[in-house]
């Protein structure tokens, strides 16, 4: 066992042991509360309860003291064994439990483990510290949030006590001082400030609702890719909302997806779905009429925006959303095109990148398992083939990568772009995915140089910036808020000193409008320190203050948000500069 695993493991033992301690301060203080299970997790632990009363975060300092005075008495976890019966006992009204032990000794069959320390035990696998009153005492209480037993929105919805628990003080509040940032950094919260976006209950859970600010930055987005997709030979299509079963039968989507799809909608000629994917859609459009070899590779791209049925229990912000707009595109291509197409799609994703100011990133490559063919298309030259030009790709345009065996998808091999975020957190930010079983299930294909029909017709699914949702949520949180000029809904805020300074200050925003500036004026009644503190809480990356001696010199002085410092610069010398942050997209 390497030094890392055998670190992670101590850290899992000693959260399931913090859980025994919450459980312990909770039972303490509530003695009818239902227990039920209490894993570890990533960065922590929680504990999931019935309780007769609520609780709220209010009531974490009563449970952490009764924790700390427990845990002194705690020297070991005790291991006993008892029958199904035995272990009811311990849980008299407790149907939760009671699911458990059944489970646990099939039926009654076999004894079950419980594990005792203090006076508190339960049932348990094990996994423990071994001196937990040496070992923990560095653990915090985070939050409270509600959740379903077992998962299911047909069971109880729980009370879930999240926590975490580290072998150091000096680890916990490093922790502790990364989620203030997270929170500082919360999408959500920023965009209620910023006034970017909303999800209101009338229209619907995970429905997105886009204010105008949010919209500009949307805006901005979308006609990067559509210009950089336009120079690097993309088409952009617009497809229906909607399509009739029979197309999401041919692609697979019925009925293996049909529960994240939205329920069917008959019709007079037929029953319809809510797209889920944009992707059966293209590849009709690509059989619309004949192929020649010569229009291979042959690339659609879209913003279609596709309707998942997510459960509103997971339902998060704009990380993840029931209505989304993909950066999608497919693109068809001969077998010996694969190579250029794949390593184009990469150096494009990597661009974006660039400008985003994204740097902290690396591949995965998923890859199948021979071993278990029912779980892939049977097309071993194929996988052979594309597992080595991805690979060959990927090691020519040296990038960091890894390899992950029985990973990919049904359908072919894919590369997974890994973030990790300003936050600390890794996430998926987008899949190129390589296709060799799409030209079977909608039979396509090309007419060759010799004039005959080919079918070996490749085709890569990508979306390299994700969803609209997802990237803008990302985007918010990793500059917090304060967007790069050209991003920034509001670019330049001009602050007219007192009122016979308004005139100036408009005719000001009109020269730098004229030049496509985003451009406000705020000519309310309030001291200039009021309105300077206004313009940095929403992030406005330019203040222009104007007043007397402005006017007479035809000049602004000049204030950014990250600087106290102001640069009286003329009218000019201040265009110049904002456009070519806009037009260059730094800064």
């Amino acid at each position: 066992m390497s030094q890392d695993q055998h670190n992670q493991e101590y850290l899992d033992h000693l959260r399931h042991s913090a859980a025994h301690l919450l459980a312990a301060a909770v039972m303490d203080l509530w003695p009818d509360t239902k227990r039920t299970i209490g894993p570890a997790i990533e960065n922590g632990f929680y504990f999931d309860f019935e309780f007769s009363q609520p609780i709220s975060e209010a009531n974490f300092p009563a449970i952490e003291a009764i924790m700390h005075q427990l845990v002194k008495k705690w020297q070991n976890f005790e291991r006993h064994d008892l029958s199904a019966t035995e272990a009811k006992n311990e849980y008299p009204g407790n149907q939760f439990k009671h699911e458990l032990i059944e489970e646990f000794s099939e039926g009654g069959k076999t004894k079950i483990s419980f594990y005792k320390s203090g006076d508190y035990q339960d049932l348990c696998k094990g996994g423990h510290i071994e001196n937990p009153s040496k070992e923990l005492k560095h653990f915090k209480l985070l939050s409270v949030a509600g959740a379903y037993w077992r998962g299911s929105e047909k069971n109880p919805m729980l009370t879930r006590i999240y926590a975490t628990a580290f072998p150091s003080a000096e680890e916990l509040q490093a922790y502790l001082d990364q989620q203030a940032e997270v929170k500082k950094r919360d999408h959500r919260k920023i965009g209620k400030e910023l006034e970017l976006f909303f999800i209101d209950e009338k229209v619907g859970k995970g429905l997105v609702m886009w204010l105008p600010k949010g919209t500009i930055i949307r805006d901005q987005i979308e006609n990067l890719v559509k210009a950089k997709e336009a120079a690097a030979g993309y088409q952009r299509v617009v497809t229906p909302h909607i399509a009739k079963e029979e197309l999401y039968v041919t692609s697979g989507h019925l009925p293996y997806y049909q529960d994240s799809m939205y329920p069917s909608m008959k019709m007079d000629d037929g029953t319809y779905y809510l797209k889920a994917m944009n992707c059966p859609h293209h590849h009709r459009m690509f059989q619309y009429r004949p192929r020649s070899y010569r229009e291979l590779p042959l690339r659609f791209a879209e913003y279609g925006t596709c309707y998942r049925n997510e459960l509103s229990g997971t339902l998060a912000g704009l990380l993840r959303v029931r209505a989304l707009a993909m950066n999608d595109a497919h693109i068809y291509c001969r077998k010996d095109q694969v190579k250029d197409e794949f390593k184009a799609v990469l150096e494009l994703t990597m661009e974006y990148f660039k400008i985003f100011g994204l740097k902290d990133y690396w591949f995965r490559l998923s890859k199948w398992d021979p071993a278990h063919t029912e779980k892939y298309i049977d097309q071993p030259e194929n996988w052979k083939y594309s597992e080595q030009v991805l690979r060959e790709v990927l090691e020519e345009m040296k990038v960091p990568f890894v390899e992950a065996d029985d990973e990919a998808a049904f359908y072919g091999p894919k590369v997974d772009v890994q973030f990790k975020s300003v936050i600390g957190r890794e996430e998926t930010m987008s899949t190129i995915q390589l296709d060799f079983a799409t030209k079977e299930r909608f039979g396509l294909n090309y007419i060759d140089s010799e004039g005959k029909e080919n079918a070996e017709v490749f085709v890569i699914h990508r979306a390299p910036l994700s969803t609209q949702e997802r990237f803008m949520a990302f985007l918010i949180e990793h500059y917090a808020g304060a967007f790069p000029v050209w991003l920034s809904p509001v670019q330049v805020l001009i602050l007219p000193i007192a009122d016979r300074h308004a005139q100036y200050a408009g005719k000001v925003a009109e020269e730098l409008g004229a030049e496509g500036v985003r451009v406000e004026i705020d000519d309310r009644s309030e001291r200039l320190p009021a309105k300077i503190r206004d313009a940095q809480l929403q992030k406005v990356p330019y203040m222009l203050v104007v007043g007397d001696k402005e006017i007479e010199n035809h000049t602004v002085a000049v204030r950014n948000r990250d600087e106290k410092e102001q640069a009286v610069l003329s009218v000019n010398q201040f265009r110049e500069r904002v456009l070519k942050q806009i037009q260059t997209r730094q800064g």
